[in-house]
Parts: structure tokens; sequence; C-alpha cells
């Protein structure tokens, strides 16, 4: 697998990442085993960038990522963690705590659940509307002196934010939702990025399985997805975003490609300071979308791809209100 850099300054990585999140967390019940299987796939495929927070599962996710890492060379491995969402035992959101005190607390404990001396990437999960970003900042630079902390990432901020960040310390990298249906960045935040030397981390690159190509109006979710509240794949929302899929499916067929792998390699395709993020949780997940990677595009590819689903026709937020009301990205 190549390799592409996160930013000016940041790490060099597979031109592919893993989240590891639904192994975890969101989408329903996972199989331990099958997860811990699944990151040693990609690590033998060459993935070494693995994303993760210490809010997935409540620790379970970083729990999960040390069993896989058991037997591997920590060195060889580039974990990136977010921090900062508080919830309780039932599971429910209250709110971010981006605290320079709460940062080096909430860094104490992933570092314990990895068992590991550092974190290649650390960033806050989203803006703590009650702290300065320059505070938060200016604690994680503090992590980077003293060895912890490798790289500083953000998570879903806007221009003005990444501004007053990257002022305290370089940052490596921006992560924000990417894809063909979830397009905003473009208009600002990606020239920014490109200005200040900023990588991206795309996350959603299939809009939570929507652009996977295997959705269903007829597919069975439990209370523990997320989707089932999710805006996008609600009633009249999901008939006509499914029917962009379709349209996708037609393209990917002339390709001889699934609709995932066109949706993934459509993301990679926008730049090398680009680096997509897959959220498998099986084997067979991964080995579909590691593929990805194979798919060339031209111009004109991409092109008719932009024109058959374009980022305006899709129905619905990417999250719940009271979920975008964190993202300091959509302000």
């Amino acid at each position: 697998m190549e390799k592409r850099r996160l930013g000016a300054n940041g790490p060099e990585v597979s031109e592919l990442g893993l989240g590891c999140l639904g192994m975890s967390d969101n989408y329903g019940p996972a199989d331990e085993a099958e997860s811990v299987a699944t990151i040693h796939a990609a690590l033998d495929a060459g993935v070494t960038l693995l994303d993760t927070g210490d809010v997935y599962g409540m620790g379970h996710n970083e729990l999960l990522i040390h069993e896989a890492l058991r037997d591997r060379n920590r060195d060889d491995v580039r974990i990136s963690v977010k921090f900062g969402g508080l919830r309780r035992p039932d599971g429910h959101w209250s709110g971010f705590d981006c605290r320079p005190e709460a940062a080096w607390n909430f860094l104490s404990y992933t570092l314990k659940r990895l068992r590991t001396d550092y974190v290649d990437v650390y960033r806050p999960a989203r803006v703590d509307p009650n702290v300065p970003i320059e505070e938060t900042v200016g604690a994680l630079s503090e992590m980077v002196q003293a060895g912890y902390v490798r790289h500083i990432g953000l998570s879903e901020v806007g221009v003005e934010t990444l501004r007053r960040a990257h002022a305290v310390h370089p940052v490596a990298d921006l992560q924000i939702e990417y894809s063909l249906i979830s397009r905003g960045i473009e208009d600002a935040i990606l020239p920014t990025c490109r200005e200040l030397g900023v990588g991206i981390t795309a996350y959603g690159v299939l809009s939570r399985g929507l652009l996977s190509g295997h959705w269903t109006p007829k597919r069975q979710t439990t209370d523990r997805d997320f989707r089932t509240r999710a805006p996008r794949f609600q009633g009249e929302n999901l008939t006509r975003n499914l029917e962009l899929v379709e349209k996708l499916r037609a393209l990917a067929d002339e390709r001889g490609a699934t609709v995932a792998q066109v949706a993934i390699a459509w993301v990679a395709a926008q730049g090398r300071d680009i680096v997509p993020v897959v959220g498998a949780r099986t084997r067979d997940q991964l080995a579909e979308s590691l593929a990805a990677a194979d798919l060339k595009f031209s111009p004109g590819d991409l092109t008719a791809l932009e024109s058959t689903v374009p980022a305006e026709a899709v129905a619905g937020t990417r999250y719940a209100e009271w979920q975008m009301a964190y993202l300091d990205s959509e302000r």
C-alpha cells in the first residue's frame, strides 16, 4: 500500500486508514474476535493508521486495539485518538470537556488502556464551547514536549478555529467528514488546510454505510445503531438517497468495481494530502474497502461521478440536530 503524509509536518501513514469505532460502538453489536482479526488483516495489508477515541465503547475500543497489537510492533502503527467526549453509564452523551486538566486526565487513561507510552496523533473530538481552543492546544503542545504525544490533530473545526489552533502549535491534520455526498469542506476548510499545510483524515467516506451499496430500506437495525436516528436514513430521505446510490452503482459496474470502492477511491483522488479512513468491522468489509486503492480516476471520471451524485442532492443532514450543534465546522 502506498503512503501519504498527514500535513506538512505530520506522520507518514498508509493511503487508507482503519476507523475502529464500529468495533465498539454506534452500529450495534460487533464480534470481538472478528474485530481483532480485522485489525490484523489491515496491518498485514499495509494499513498503518488506526483511528479511535477514548469514548468509543467508553474505553473498550482502546482496549481492543491493545489486544490486537499485543503481538505486533507498536512503532509500526500510527494510532490517532480523539478525547473530550463525556458520557453517562447508559451511553447518553453529556457534552465535551477540553480543559487542559481534563485533557491530561483523558490522556493518562488512554495510555493505560492502550498500554503504550505515546499517542501518534491526539485531538479533541469536538470544540468545547467553554474553553478557548488556544488553551486546549496549549495543553496538547505540552504533551508533545513531554513525549506523550507525537502530533496534534483537530476534529470538525471551522476555518477560524483552525487558524487559532495552528498559531499555538502546528496542527498535523484535521479529521472531518468528507464523501461524495458530504462535501462542505471544499468551499473554505479544505483550501485553508492546504494553505497552512494541514492534512485531512476523511471519515464517513461511505456516509456510515449509505454509500456502501449494501444498505436497503428493509435492513434490520437495533436501538444501539445510531442510524436509526440519523436524518439521512429516515423515511423519504432514505428513499431519495438510495436513488443516488443506484446511480453510483451504474458507474461502478462500468468500472468492474463496487459502490463502496468507487466512493472511497473518489475521496482518495481529491489529493495526496487526504487520507480516507474506512470503518470496516469485518475482514470481508475490509477487503472490499482496501481494493479501492487500486482504482484510478481520470479528470473525466471524477466529473462524471460528481455530476451523477451531486452533493446538493443528498436528503437530510449528516447528524441529528443536537449533534450538528457540536460541529464547529458547520458554523
